[in-house]
């Protein structure tokens, strides 16, 4: 049932244009709940709800909170989530994630919102992650952008660009974290609290 409803969300995501983590990005993240034994997941972005059934699917012993600021992006997650049987597992909440605010602990925070706000979600978010818990960061390549040596000609796409690399240099210099970049799906940062 999960599988199918799955290749339903790809499909949708792919014609609808909404972006999805990266199919060895998606797999690495379930490979890493599983292996860490991750319970608790704080997710920033939820989008159409993609990630969190993926890692809901993980283990029936996992909760995710998860927030997204799009009405209908969480409309649709809302309605994915429900089919999936999980929706009392995954808790979705339409908001801006500055504006959230929430006492709980987290095994695991998953970062996939707006790149811009990425350094902001990381230091607001910090003090509910777990002592030894991990924050992981999707798209930090940003298609292959991040590393391009020459001069971005637009505006926007330089500035986001920027942002995401300022985000990089920022995890590098983080001494509370020990971070690891891998070049899976769009880059991915694995920042475990030390």
């Amino acid at each position: 049932m999960v599988r199918i409803l799955i290749e339903e969300i790809e499909a949708y995501a792919k014609e609808h244009k909404v972006p999805i983590m990266l199919p060895d990005g998606i797999s690495y993240l379930e490979q890493y709940i599983k292996k860490h034994h991750v319970k608790k997941i704080l997710e920033i972005g939820t989008a159409i709800g993609y990630s969190a059934i993926r890692m809901a699917s993980v283990s029936e012993d996992i909760e995710i909170i998860t927030i997204e600021r799009d009405e209908e992006r969480y409309l649709k997650a809302i309605e994915n989530i429900k089919i999936s049987g999980y929706q009392n597992r995954i808790h979705v909440n339409l908001c801006d994630a500055m504006n959230f605010e929430i006492e709980e602990q987290f095994d695991l925070i998953f970062i996939d919102a707006a790149k811009s706000g990425y350094i902001k979600f990381f230091e607001k978010f910090d003090q509910n992650l777990k002592q030894g818990g991990t924050i992981i960061s999707d798209n930090l390549n940003f298609h292959g952008f991040t590393k391009m040596e020459t001069r971005i000609e637009s505006k926007n796409l330089r500035q986001m660009v920027n942002k995401i690399r300022n985000y990089i240099q920022f995890l590098e210099n983080n001494k509370n974290y020990q971070t690891t970049f891998l070049e899976i799906g769009d880059g991915i940062g694995v920042s475990v609290k030390l």
